[in-house]
């Protein structure tokens, strides 16, 4: 008779080391690869819990990837315009947009639902618009040419009686030059604009890339839009960890700023643009709404559209005039326009501004007219207010290296 075989015991179960985590039990090792790989993703640093030194050179490393941004985005413009135009076109749409959807996604609506509905309302009212404003514009362009004639023969001889004496015949011979020329570049603008469309036409290859330039725009908006969470996301994910705390609130104040002169003046333009429209065609005032369009959406460049839409004010007055009560409601229509833009339309629709002062949005304009064009006018201000918030950072910093405090180097 065999003797009993002794039990073997089982194989101790080695303790875990203290990098690994045990695979939850009723799993098995691969579930538990996702829990390991949980563990091991980096932690963001909190921005306060950064050295002087660290933000310093956190905040000079992201005032200068804004800065290079910027020239790469002028160099993409100027290089690749046909590609780089409706990219630019597009995601400015989405930015303007992204509060509307994003409000609409807090309501409980899925996004892409969101997004649907806000190009929805946006190509109706565009639509509505367009069948509106273009039999207006061209009645009210078919009146340019009579305008400045009779402003080159009226406007002097009722200047003169207002004043009680002749003015000089240079300035009577150069009006009349003016409103000759004026009302003859009008005339021959639509036979320009029909043989610059015709030679345009011609070019079979420039029509093609420019028509689809134009129809990807909206395409690519309505993407953008519906995904920009997951792109600023993804951006947000290849920022490093120490330096995501910071480099988000930098963003958060460049945000700030291109809010109030993007969105803010776009909507205190139409307002503005309505209330003057509106003001001057009760005045009966030739021109009504092309100047108050001018009047307001000019309101964009602090002065400019205020003193371009008086001065074509008094010429359409000078040439319509019935009476003193016209001069007090254009003069009532401006006063309570900028009351209204100053005390309602600024501080309860757009909020408090933010940031850039007339004489610099005077000057960036000019300058980047000057250097790129049409282009850089439309992109002098948003560019000006990403350079405003980079350089307060500098300067921010600068005031708490030892060179500006005087304080001594510590041993």
């Amino acid at each position: 008779m065999k003797p009993a075989a002794a039990a073997v015991p089982p194989p101790a179960r080695s303790a875990p080391l203290l990098h690994e985590v045990p695979p939850p039990r009723g799993q098995d090792k691969a579930a538990a690869e996702p829990a390991r790989a949980r563990v091991a993703e980096p932690v963001a640093v909190a921005e306060n819990a950064l050295s002087e030194t660290d933000a310093r050179r956190i905040d000079l490393w992201w005032s200068g990837v804004m800065v290079g941004s910027l020239g790469l985005v002028f160099a993409l413009l100027s290089v690749f315009g046909g590609v780089a135009v409706p990219v630019l076109l597009a995601l400015s749409g989405a930015y303007i947009f992204n509060p509307i959807v994003t409000e609409l996604e807090k309501r409980r609506l899925d996004r892409t639902w969101g997004t649907t509905l806000v190009f929805a309302v946006g190509t109706l009212m565009l639509v509505g618009a367009v069948l509106y404003l273009i039999p207006v514009f061209r009645e009210e362009a078919s009146k340019l040419p009579d305008f400045f004639h009779r402003a080159s023969t009226q406007v002097v001889p009722k200047v003169e009686g207002l004043v009680g004496h002749s003015l000089p015949d240079l300035v009577r011979q150069r009006t009349t030059e003016l409103g000759k020329q004026a009302s003859e570049l009008v005339q021959s603008a639509g036979p320009a604009a029909a043989r610059i469309l015709a030679s345009f036409a011609g070019n079979t290859a420039r029509l093609v890339v420019t028509l689809l330039g134009l129809s990807v725009v909206p395409v690519l908006a309505f993407f953008f839009l519906q995904d920009y969470p997951r792109l600023m996301g993804m951006v947000k994910d290849l920022l490093p960890r120490r330096a995501v705390g910071l480099v988000s609130r930098r963003f958060a104040e460049v945000d700030e700023v291109l809010s109030a002169f993007v969105r803010g003046q776009l909507i205190v333009g139409g307002v503005l643009s309505v209330i003057y429209a509106a003001g001057l065609s009760a005045a009966r005032i030739d021109m009504a709404i092309v100047i108050g369009v001018i009047a307001g959406f000019g309101n964009m460049v602090p002065y400019l559209g205020t003193g371009v839409g008086i001065v074509l004010s008094l010429v359409g007055l000078m040439l319509s005039w019935q009476g003193p009560w016209q001069l007090a409601a254009v003069a009532a229509t401006f006063v309570i326009g900028q009351m209204l833009e100053g005390f309602v339309i600024t501080p309860r629709i757009v909020g408090e501004k933010v940031g850039l002062a007339p004489v610099a949005i005077i000057l960036a304009i000019l300058a980047f007219g000057e250097l790129f064009g049409f282009v850089g006018i439309l992109l002098a201000v948003p560019v000006a207010a990403i350079l405003k918030v980079v350089l307060s950072v500098v300067v921010e910093r600068y005031r708490r290296t030892r060179l500006y405090t005087g304080e001594p180097k510590s041993p």
